[in-house]
């Protein structure tokens, strides 16, 4: 894994659909294992229903679609930001009606899915996104979804790919998902071995996960006043706050009043809280 670069973690450019275009015209996609992963082949081969509406996020070469197809699953859909990459794959699988490819922004995408599998996506997107990641998936997922792939148990010198720790996913993803499985993955490519785990979560169909935007935090120790005191509110499960203050996710067993939550933090004119 240490030979994976794309470039160092301040990137001067932000990592967006021109910055992936960039990469898959220039091919430097080190990444790319050049077949299914591993852990993910052996979960797919787990499952029965052929018929589960499945999605993949940042598909990239989409090998786990093609296993997907291979094995004879018939409602898959893909969806990648970089315009060339999409390209290619809607004529590699132009005469397959069992799969939809779909150029576009993830957090922008509509749809419901029993099944997400994750590879490669989450490490891709900038740390600041995470809450927005987790939130997205909640409302993706159809009753009683799964979300399921690989998450790095580990840090990198330069980036993408962002790491990561058990720890900080339990704490992302707690109540707004029954967690299944946050393993270490028995079967990873020798590259990846004892850094990654395979994690199998359940959407929580009984919370209520909210994105908020917020303004006016500029240090930790104003960002840990301002979830502490979230957090104390008596419907509240989980809260967690994006590493730039800009957003913050509030799972809880019921939506909490929009002013409710700027009264909370009104003894800061600077604070502002707004539905994303």
């Amino acid at each position: 894994m240490e030979k994976i670069q794309c470039c160092v973690i301040s990137c001067e450019k932000p990592i967006d659909a021109a910055y992936w275009e960039a990469q898959y015209e220039a091919k430097t996609t080190a990444w790319d294992l050049g077949e299914v992963s591993p852990p993910i082949k052996t979960y797919i081969d787990t499952l029965e229903n052929k018929d589960i509406a499945i999605l993949i996020p940042g598909c990239g070469n989409s090998y786990e679609a093609e296993y997907l197809l291979e094995k004879g699953f018939t409602n898959i859909s893909v969806i990648d930001i970089a315009p060339s990459l999409v390209t290619n794959l809607k004529q590699k699988f132009a005469t397959n009606s069992n799969i939809k490819i779909i150029l576009g922004d993830f957090f922008e995408h509509q749809g419901k899915y029993n099944l997400i599998i994750e590879q490669t996506f989450f490490c891709a997107l900038p740390p600041t996104m995470r809450q927005k990641y987790a939130w997205k998936m909640h409302h993706l997922l159809a009753e009683n979804g799964i979300l399921t792939g690989l998450l790095f148990n580990r840090t990198f010198e330069v980036s993408p790919p962002f790491g990561g720790s058990q720890e900080e996913y339990e704490m992302l993803f707690k109540d707004a998902f029954d967690f299944l499985k946050l393993e270490k993955a028995q079967n990873s490519v020798t590259p990846r071995a004892n850094s990654e785990l395979f994690f199998e979560f359940k959407k929580n169909n009984l919370v209520e996960v909210i994105l908020y935007e917020f303004e006016g935090i500029t240090c930790s120790g104003c960002m840990n006043t301002v979830t502490q005191k979230f957090a104390a509110i008596s419907e509240v499960l989980n809260v967690s706050m994006s590493t730039n203050f800009a957003e913050v996710l509030i799972v809880s067993n019921k939506e909490i009043q929009l002013q409710k939550l700027q009264n909370i933090v009104s003894y800061d004119e600077k604070y502002k809280i707004k539905k994303s």
